[in-house]
Parts: C-alpha cells; sequence; structure tokens
C-alpha cells in the first residue's frame, strides 16, 4: 500500500487519492497493490459494484490473480451474494480477515452457530469482532452475553446501533437503565434510531411513551 496516497485518504483527500491510484493503474496495469488499495477505497466508498468490476479486470492482468480473491469476495458479500463469497473464501487460506468475513456471511445465512464458530476463533477483539460477536449472541436470544460482550467496546468507540441495542439487552431487567442508552443513540443518529424503532416493536413502545410524556 502506497502511504501517501493512504495518509492523502486518510485525511480526507478521497477523489485525489483515488485518481492517483487510477493513474499507477494506467501507467502499470500488472502492479497488483495498486488494485488492492484502490478497491478496498471504493469498498468503504459504498463502492462494491465499481470495486468488483475493477477486480475483474485486473485478473486478467496481475500475475497473481489470486491475491485478488479476499476483496472479490468481500465485493460480493456487500451485493448479497453470500454463498458466491463464501466458494471464493473458501478456496484461500484462513486468516483473521477470511474468518472474520466467513462469520458474517453465516450471520447473514441466519446459521449463528457457524458464525459464532468462527468470530470466536478470532484473536484479535477489537470493536468490529465484538460489535459481530454481540450480534451473533444477540441472535442467538443471550441478552446477558450480549450486554457483556457490547459493553467491552470502549464507550467513545460506540456508536448509535451499539448504543441502541444496548439498551435492547436492557430492556426486560432494567428500563431504566435501557432508556439512557436509546437516548444515547437518539442523540448519535436519529435516522439508525428511527429504522431501530420500526426493527424492534416492543422497544418502539417504549420509546413512544416516553416521547409522550416529554
Amino acid at each position: 500500500m502506497d502511504k501517501k496516497i493512504a495518509n492523502l485518504y486518510d485525511a480526507g483527500e478521497v477523489d485525489k487519492a483515488i485518481h492517483l491510484l487510477v493513474e499507477r493503474i494506467n501507467r502499470d496495469p500488472k502492479d497488483i497493490e495498486n488494485y488492492l488499495q484502490l478497491s478496498t477505497y471504493l469498498i468503504e466508498q459504498n463502492a462494491a459494484d465499481r470495486a468488483l468490476e475493477l477486480l475483474e479486470k485486473a485478473r486478467g492482468l496481475v500475475n497473481h490473480p489470486e491475491e485478488l480473491t479476499y476483496n472479490i469476495a468481500v465485493c460480493y458479500y456487500l451485493q448479497g451474494e453470500f454463498q458466491k463469497s463464501l466458494a471464493l473464501l473458501n478456496s484461500i487460506k484462513d486468516d483473521e480477515e477470511t474468518m472474520y468475513q466467513k462469520a458474517l456471511i453465516f450471520m447473514k445465512l441466519g446459521q449463528y452457530q457457524k458464525a459464532l464458530a468462527y468470530a470466536l476463533t478470532l484473536k484479535n477483539q477489537d470493536e468490529r469482532t465484538l460489535e459481530l460477536l454481540g450480534d451473533i449472541w444477540l441472535s442467538l436470544g443471550d441478552l446477558k452475553t450480549a450486554n457483556k460482550t457490547y459493553s467491552q467496546i470502549l464507550k467513545d468507540q460506540r456508536n448509535s446501533k451499539i448504543n441502541f441495542l444496548l439498551g435492547l439487552t436492557l430492556f426486560d431487567t432494567n428500563p431504566n437503565e435501557a432508556e439512557k442508552y436509546f437516548k444515547l443513540s437518539k442523540n448519535q443518529d436519529p435516522k439508525y434510531f428511527a429504522q431501530a424503532q420500526k426493527q424492534y416493536n416492543a422497544v418502539a413502545k417504549l420509546i413512544r411513551g416516553k416521547n409522550d410524556k416529554n
């Protein structure tokens, strides 16, 4: 990965970073690193279709096209092509990234025990892994373990979703504490909060009741 371009991207100069990578690919179509870096940025910018198109073209140009497999699998996952994504991931060696991605796929497929098995093997228990584990425990109906897992995420790293789900896990046992998390969630992202209200009817009734009193 080109550090200068990465610094530009991290500084918010997204278009400039992407433009520079396109120029580099045009100058040296066989350099796989430029494709990997550009496709990663496109994925992060919610342009999975463009990333997949780029990677498909790259497969016929680079010397080791198998090194593009993981990024292609991520694109398929983002397009909802879970079986295609899983087939590609199964064709490459398991590491932290592939196991995390497999856990995500099994979660989407509703195969929560398989998702849990992969997620629990991850050595790097960072915020995204803890979020995934919390989601899986919640899907399995284990609110206590879900709460414990979400709570391990540092407070300043919790987004609207995490705070909402923390509230959800406490809804039956500690409604007053749950309400605090709901308010945090609403303040962080009113749009997500509104969607979450619709998704979780029981919580929505609680929130509507509280709002009516305010």
